[in-house]
């Protein structure tokens, strides 16, 4: 089929799917918590009902059952990035084996380990509460395409060496060894890590921790936005529109939202992702494409595309474009955006052309922090009562209760492994103020388009390199 016929079958297959985030049709939706309408005392508020947030108040409570714990959303618990992503749940802390060597290449081997224990710690905690979220531990594959610059094959080689010489399970899959993997005209070469990464349905798992923090006695309040933080006496307060939140500390766990501490505003930007879901696939088309291993699979392109099986044999493909809007816009208004939708649904079919009968049964997109360095960074303020972790830049799942964990000690003062590091204890380069924000932004955008067209980084690139400021996708 030539490229006009695959365009307008990519047209077709979007047109009838439903605009809202595939996770959040559930049967296993939660009841809403009340909203927060007067003024409550505890030793600890954490802002935000994620996974950050969430994994911060169930931690908490193990760590010390006595301990008063509320938390506060602006919307429903799991109802933003936690319940809407791709649900990879990687143990990289750094975005990466590349990102990690090239900002924290003196202690990647500390951080690589305590990723992989973190990540041995949510599967603990998942069978330990019993957590219904689709949990399969398949590991992902780092797929070289034939679109990629052939210096893009000779990188991704070079990190599987790297690994294999750090000591992780890795294993080179060249054309063949590949396309028996998972079946597409377009593979040339994979990276498939095995132990380090895991799928899971995002919003089920927002869901179950949100069971098990109330089991465990955290207080939910839920529609009850945080809309200021100031010092109260001794303590805290957390001021909502109907009510406040009196405590001893606070944590804050708000993603993309607009950060309540002015001084981390510079070091984090919104931009918005979106991605497809196809109708569940047939037996047939199931065997047209393999995958019998249900690996998790993601290009290796700066503009890359991620995508997994779901429980119910769907597609889920995602990524490519990541937009920022100017002066760090949010609204519910561009989680739609259909000319990336249409984009992602060619690019599919030119990936499995024998899935030419499939359609797309939902679409949608959402807003993730990102910061310069691509990973999350931390920080304290107000005498050490306020702890944050933000600009996790879609690769979040599992490094929340790495950030959960870590703004507990912080709060503590307790010197752990992870707070004497640099990752912890460093912060990333400030993002520009606009116009130059929007400006720079987008010219990097065009940049790595450029570079995964033909393998060159051009005089932009080099320069951000250098600097340490730039833009992911």
């Amino acid at each position: 089929m030539d490229n006009f016929m695959i365009g307008q079958h990519s047209l077709d297959a979007i047109a009838d799917a439903e605009p809202t985030p595939f996770w959040l049709e559930s049967a296993d939706i939660p009841e809403s918590n009340p909203t927060l309408v007067r003024d409550v005392h505890c030793d600890l508020c954490v802002v935000g009902g994620g996974y950050t947030g969430l994994w911060t108040a169930v931690i908490a409570k193990e760590r010390d059952p006595a301990c008063d714990v509320v938390l506060i959303d602006k919307g429903e618990v799991g109802g933003a990035a936690s319940g809407r992503n791709g649900g990879f749940m990687e143990s990289s802390l750094t975005h990466g084996l590349g990102n990690g060597l090239a900002r924290h290449a003196d202690e990647l081997d500390v951080l690589e380990e305590l990723g992989l224990q973190n990540l041995n710690q949510i599967e603990a905690a998942i069978k330990r509460y019993g957590i219904d979220c689709g949990y399969e531990r398949t590991g992902v594959i780092d797929v070289a395409h034939t679109r990629h610059p052939e210096s893009y094959v000779a990188a991704l080689r070079e990190e599987h060496d790297v690994l294999r010489r750090m000591g992780q399970q890795v294993e080179w899959l060249d054309t063949d060894a590949m396309r028996t993997e998972v079946n597409s005209p377009t593979y040339l070469a994979g990276l498939f890590r095995r132990e380090r990464a895991a799928l899971i349905d995002p919003a089920r798992l927002a869901w179950g921790l949100k069971r098990v923090a109330e089991e465990l006695g955290v207080r939910i309040y839920e529609h009850s936005k945080a809309t200021d933080i100031s010092r109260d006496g001794s303590g805290m307060a957390v001021t909502t529109p109907l009510g406040s939140v009196h405590c001893g500390q606070v944590v804050l766990g708000t993603n993309a939202d607009r950060p309540l501490l002015k001084r981390v505003r510079q070091y984090m930007i919104p931009v918005y992702d979106y991605c497809l879901v196809t109708e569940p696939l047939t037996d047939e088309q199931i065997a047209s494409i393999g995958w019998i291993n249900r690996q998790g699979l993601s290009d290796i392109t700066n503009q890359f595309h991620y995508y997994r099986l779901t429980d119910d044999n769907r597609i889920l493909w995602g990524g490519y474009d990541a937009i920022y809007y100017w002066g760090s816009k949010m609204s519910a208004e561009l989680e739609s955006r259909p000319e990336t939708w249409a984009k992602l649904s060619e690019h599919f079919f030119q990936t499995f052309p024998q899935l030419m009968d499939v359609k797309f049964s939902h679409v949608w997109g959402g807003a993730i922090d990102t910061s310069t360095r691509f990973s999350v960074f931390f920080g304290t303020a107000m005498n050490q009562r306020v702890a944050y972790a933000v600009g996790y830049t879609g690769l979040g799942v599992a490094a929340t209760r790495f950030a959960a964990a870590t703004m507990l000690d912080l709060l503590a003062g307790r010197k752990s492994i992870a707070t004497r590091t640099d990752f912890v204890q460093s912060k990333p380069l400030p993002f520009p103020p606009e116009p130059f924000r929007f400006a720079g932004i987008q010219a990097t955008r065009w940049s790595m388009n450029r570079e995964d067209q033909t393998g060159s980084r051009n005089a932009w690139l080099r320069m951000l390199d250098r600097f340490g400021l730039g833009f992911d996708s």
